[in-house]
């Protein structure tokens, strides 16, 4: 790949030069690149150009992330996650996958949002986000940083309550039943498990569905 794309920039009023390494593995919209482009007739044209030759990515119309080739950072999934669509933050399946707790992997990218929910597929995979309410929402969520990025994603309890709440038909009353879920259906990692933040499943069960399992999670984990 042409290594000329290093040098493409534009120089704002205190004189400091923007290249598109330095944008790093952040999603940008069609605005902040066309302000790195002000002598071009066709910015449009241009960010085709840079598509085309592997340079940027697409994530959605209007969206855009350097390819790691250029930028030299590797992309995170999570914070594209993040701003493909938000408010929201990763959750379910994919923080639990994250954090370890289960074995398989995820087939999707998936997050909760306030917001309608929506799907959405790139050349990075698929991006899946659901809907729940805003007094639920920011219950459990946390800043995490890997590899110097930093992004939104729900705390192992909270990732679990959403994956419960948010999988038909799933009804857990007795203590047995969770346990079987966790231990057959997901493979969770039970050391973890009894280790977890019981107040975090006390506030979901305040405003979220599924009332009585999590309330039976409380008893097993309360000391």
């Amino acid at each position: 790949m042409c290594s000329c794309f290093y040098y493409i920039c534009s120089q704002n009023e205190s004189g400091y030069m923007t290249t598109l390494t330095e944008i790093g593995n952040t999603p940008v919209d069609f605005a902040v690149l066309r302000s790195m482009f002000p002598s071009h007739k066709s910015v449009n044209n241009k960010i085709s150009e840079l598509e085309k030759s592997g340079v940027l990515i697409r994530l959605k119309k209007g969206m855009y992330v350097v390819s790691p080739k250029e930028s030299g950072k590797l992309l995170s999934l999570e914070l594209i996650a993040n701003h493909l669509y938000g408010p929201s933050y990763v959750s379910m399946e994919s923080a639990l996958r994250y954090f370890g707790l289960i074995p398989e992997r995820v087939y999707a990218n998936l997050s909760m949002t306030v917001k309608h929910s929506r799907e959405f597929n790139n050349q990075l995979g698929r991006f899946i986000y659901t809907q729940c309410q805003k007094e639920y929402f920011p219950i459990g969520i946390r800043q995490e940083i890997h590899a110097e990025t930093a992004f939104l994603i729900a705390t192992p309890e909270k990732a679990l309550c959403d994956l419960i709440i948010h999988t038909p038909n799933l009804n857990l009353r007795f203590k047995k039943e969770i346990l079987t879920y966790l231990e057959e259906f997901l493979r969770f990692h039970m050391d973890a498990f009894y280790q977890m933040d019981y107040r975090i499943f006390e506030q979901c069960a305040e405003v979220g569905k599924k009332k009585v399992t999590f309330k039976k999670i409380v008893k097993i984990l309360k000391p």
